[in-house]
């Protein structure tokens, strides 16, 4: 009997040695991969937070102008955007902010969300501010950002029309007056070249690339069941007919193109190079900038 225990207690520690040598190989090549993680991983911001309305007023004072000179300031407005959000014009811009704005060395202003809607103010939901009253509100931001001590006055910009116009002027008014320095991107337009690159076509309001962007941002916020064709209208070419209310809340760039096809990956791939672009051009002019001694 004893023999016999003592050939079972030999079988068994011959079987169970290469098994327990194997989980030892597999938990060091374990605690190796959670070694190597945390330095795969970005490390801390300097800072507490990017964003202006959530930072503590020292640590502003702490950072500003020393270590950070560049703000965002987003700004869009409140109109029907197909089947996605009203405020995809604020949408936007903000999540491009959040996104670029440590590697830009940026802080982020509360948006501005009220805007010069123009034609489509007449579709439930939108908001029309006058010029009048827009342009010098908007003035007072940016001269309020400049008393703050931001050299480097970036207007992420997320509506078209003339409020375009307006931002680009007022931008203008402040570098001077002020003297800091100012960039007005209207990320749609700008971006014009990574909309045919990612969907291999021109794009639209509230078109594949801004739905597709948006759905990137947050797909809770796009509605493809909504869905049709018939809700889009290509832009007339200039001089041959307008309308007010635009007759469509989906405006083609051209005729035939632009029709969302809420791509998941494609949504993904397009607000990852739009915002590597405009990430890129905020650091080149500001180099620029201080290369000139401006």
């Amino acid at each position: 009997m004893k023999l016999a225990q003592t050939i079972l207690t030999f079988v068994l520690a011959a079987t169970l040695a290469p098994l327990a040598c194997a989980q030892q190989t597999t938990n060091a090549k374990q605690t190796t991969v959670n070694a190597k993680q945390p330095q795969q991983q970005q490390s801390p911001d300097t800072i507490s937070t990017r964003e202006m309305d959530r930072i503590n007023w020292m640590e502003f004072r702490e950072h500003v102008p020393t270590r950070i000179q560049t703000v965002f300031l987003p700004t869009g407005t409140l109109e029907p955007h197909g089947v996605a959000n009203n405020g995809a014009d604020n949408t936007a811009p903000l999540a491009i902010a959040r996104r670029i704005a440590r590697r830009t060395n940026a802080l982020i202003a509360p948006v501005l969300p009220y805007g010069m809607t123009g034609s489509m103010e007449a579709y439930p939901g939108a908001f029309q501010i006058t010029e009048a009253a827009y342009r010098p509100f908007v003035k007072q931001i940016l001269e309020g950002l400049a008393k703050n001590g931001f050299r480097n006055i970036i207007i992420l910009n997320g509506h078209g029309g003339g409020q375009t116009a307006v931002l680009n002027a007022v931008a203008a008014e402040v570098a001077s007056e002020r003297k800091v320095r100012t960039l007005v991107v209207n990320w749609w337009s700008y971006a014009s070249d990574v909309t045919k690159q990612v969907f291999g076509e021109d794009g639209g309001h509230a078109g594949w690339n801004e739905t597709a962007f948006v759905q990137a941002i947050d797909p809770t916020l796009v509605h493809p069941d909504r869905y049709k064709d018939d809700l889009a209208t290509a832009y007339p070419a200039p001089g041959t007919w307008s309308a007010v209310p635009f007759p469509s809340s989906i405006g083609l760039y051209q005729p035939g193109q632009g029709y969302p096809k809420f791509d998941q990956q494609k949504a993904d791939e397009y607000f990852a190079k739009v915002t590597d672009k405009i990430a890129a051009l905020v650091n080149d002019v500001v180099r620029k900038w201080d290369m000139a001694g401006l």
